[in-house]
Order: C-alpha cells, then sequence, then structure tokens
C-alpha cells in the first residue's frame, strides 16, 4: 500500500545528524570570543619560547664561556695523550728494557743471581731500574708492570714484605699476569711464615687458581695449594686440590704426578 507525506510534514533527523549538530554548536561555543584551547596551547608555547630567548640572551655571556671550558678540555685532553702521556710511555718502556734483561738473566741464573736482582732493581749501564721507573713515570703503563717487577725481584731476594708491597700495587686484566702476581703474593706470605700469613698464602694459592681456567697457571696454584693444605694438617682440602688436578688437568706437569699426592692423603 502507498504511503503519502502529509503537508508540512518533516521527516525527523538521524540521531547521528542530531549530534553532529550539537558538536558543532560546542565547537563554535569553544571558539566564541577567541577562547580556543588549541589557540591557549600555542600561546603558552609562544611565552615558553619569550622566555627562554631572554634567558639565553641575558645568560649568553656565561654559556659561551661554559662551552668554551668543555672545548679546552677536550682539546686539552688530546693534546696532553698525544705530546705528553704516549711520549711518555715510550720513553719509560724505553727505559725499562735493560732492568727487564737483568731480571731475565736473573731468573735463569745458577749464579750472582742477586747482583743481577740489584742491577734490575736500581739500575745499570745507565739505565733506570725498575724502582727509579715507579718514581720517574709514576701512572704510565710501564711504571705499572714495573711493580710487578719488583715484586718478583724481592721475592727472589728474600724481601718478602716489600714483594707483598709492590705486588699488591700492580693492577692488571690480563689472566696470565694477574694469576702470576697472585701466586706469587702467596709465596711471599708463605715465607714470611706464622699460622695467619700461612693462611692467607693459601687464599692467594686458590685465588691464584681461579683467575683463569689455565693448563699451566691452574694446576700449578692448585698444586702449592694441596701441598700448603697437607702442611697445615687439612688432608681433606689437600686431596680435593689435588684430585681437582687429577680430574681437569692431568696431562699437566703436576698432574703426571698427582697419583703418589694424593695416596698420602687419602
Amino acid at each position: 500500500m502507498a504511503t503519502y507525506n502529509k503537508r508540512g510534514y518533516k521527516a525527523p533527523k538521524p540521531e547521528v545528524e542530531k549530534e553532529e549538530v550539537e558538536i558543532d554548536q560546542q565547537v563554535e561555543e569553544t571558539t566564541f570570543e577567541g577562547h580556543s584551547t588549541t589557540a591557549d596551547v600555542f600561546n603558552s608555547l609562544d611565552e615558553g619560547a619569550s622566555k627562554t630567548e631572554e634567558w639565553v640572551q641575558k645568560n649568553q655571556k656565561f654559556i659561551y664561556i661554559v662551552l668554551g671550558a668543555v672545548a679546552l678540555v677536550t682539546i686539552g685532553y688530546l693534546l696532553v695523550d698525544k705530546f705528553v702521556v704516549t711520549p711518555k710511555e715510550e720513553e719509560a718502556a724505553n727505559e725499562m728494557f735493560q732492568a727487564e734483561q737483568y731480571l731475565t738473566q736473573a731468573l735463569n741464573a745458577q749464579k750472582s743471581q742477586d747482583s743481577l736482582f740489584n742491577l734490575a732493581l736500581n739500575g745499570g749501564e745507565g739505565k733506570y731500574g725498575f724502582l727509579k721507573i715507579i718514581d720517574e713515570y709514576s701512572g704510565t703503563d710501564a711504571a705499572n708492570l714495573a711493580e710487578y717487577f719488583v715484586g718478583t725481584a724481592y721475592l727472589n731476594t728474600g724481601k718478602y714484605k716489600e714483594a707483598v708491597a709492590h705486588l699488591d700495587t700492580f693492577k692488571t686484566e690480563d689472566p696470565a699476569l694477574k694469576a702470576s702476581a697472585t701466586g706469587a703474593m702467596g709465596d711471599a706470605f708463605v715465607q714470611l711464615g706464622g699460622n695467619d700469613n700461612l693462611a692467607k698464602g693459601l687464599q692467594y694459592y686458590l685465588d691464584a687458581a681461579k683467575v683463569s681456567d689455565n693448563e699451566v697457571f691452574t694446576p700449578r696454584f692448585l698444586f702449592k695449594a694441596g701441598q700448603l693444605a697437607e702442611s697445615l694438617n687439612k688432608k681433606e682440602d689437600a686431596l680435593k686440590y689435588y684430585t681437582e688436578i687429577k680430574d681437569k688437568y692431568s696431562t699437566s706437569a703436576e698432574g703426571m704426578l698427582i697419583d703418589a699426592y694424593i695416596a698420602k692423603v687419602d
């Protein structure tokens, strides 16, 4: 059946259109008389930017001073590194070469070792010894390495307290050097004697063995730890250290003979 619209009849607007009209009216009301929220935000930003510009203008001299100081420090560091630190490192290394030769000869010599160790420590043939290197080139890698060499020389000449002091000062991240220096500290404390020093020596041996899983240093210092523990009547600990050598480092020099030591404490 056909449907006729009555004259003057208007269909109601859909709800969506009503909502759009209401939103439009709200927007108009919001922007009426210049009270736009967006405009307020931009006005705030403009005011903030103006204040920042004013602050920069007022403190321009201070800012330039700070930036200049930072630049000078950076440039200064680069210049010092290039013209002071690097040449000083090279000079120290060259100066120490002769002392290293004396130390090597002393460690390999069968006789007159003390005189060679003395030359290594105090110098000869117009070259500095390790002690002078430490004084003259403090802060260099050469001076740090000289601490290790001095400790080694003192350890071999019976000056155990001095050896401990220098070996403790030496710092390195190299696993082999670190293990060697730590183990040497253990040797020095053992030579000093006394229960406290022997306990320290044992701990240094164990620390040296743990520096890295090294086929040379680990079994060497585990073996020293085992011998020391055995002398302190700590047979269970000694057995543990010897057994670790047998299980993990059987092909090492210590591993070849370890069965006999295990038999003693088992």
